[in-house]
């Protein structure tokens, strides 16, 4: 995300989130929204990352780490609520957005319990149901992992 662009503060919490995302405990990586810009394509959002997360139990026992591949999920969740903001598509009526790719991908420090993870996300393109973001994941201001990510957006029946 480019530095000096900012997003209208909001807070958006997990109960909201659930209505978005299809996703649940544990795999739901995303606490909070707390700022978002449809016209500008920004969201900016968080993860507590508690020792009590289930795979800081094999991930590692004596040197909890959380694993990389989460992060990027936890990105790409934050993506596709920017998606979801902005096409008002959503879990309740049955639209899912599936993670599609990933380029650029790049860890820079560790995470572990006690970090607030915050993600930063920006569109950087949408065509009709395919949509690409830049996202960082950041804990006290410094990058923990980048990369860029496409989801694609589906219908599916709500059950």
């Amino acid at each position: 995300m480019a530095r000096g662009k900012t997003v209208t503060e909001v807070q958006i919490e997990i109960r909201h989130i659930m209505r978005m995302l299809p996703h649940r405990y544990p795999f739901l990586l995303v606490d909070r929204i707390t700022g978002y810009d449809a016209d500008a394509g920004r969201l900016e959002a968080y993860k507590n990352v508690t020792i009590n997360e289930p795979f800081f139990t094999g991930h590692f026992p004596d040197l909890p780490v959380m694993p990389g591949v989460l992060i990027l999920e936890a990105m790409a969740q934050a993506a596709g609520l920017l998606a979801i903001k902005i096409s008002g598509h959503t879990a309740e009526e049955g639209s899912v957005l599936y993670f599609a790719g990933i380029d650029k991908a790049r860890f820079k420090r560790p995470v572990v319990p006690g970090d607030r993870l915050v993600f930063k996300v920006e569109l950087l393109k949408n065509k009709r149901d395919i949509w690409k973001f830049s996202t960082r994941a950041e804990v006290d201001g410094e990058l923990a992992s980048a990369a860029e990510m496409m989801c694609a957006l589906r219908k599916t029946e709500v059950i």
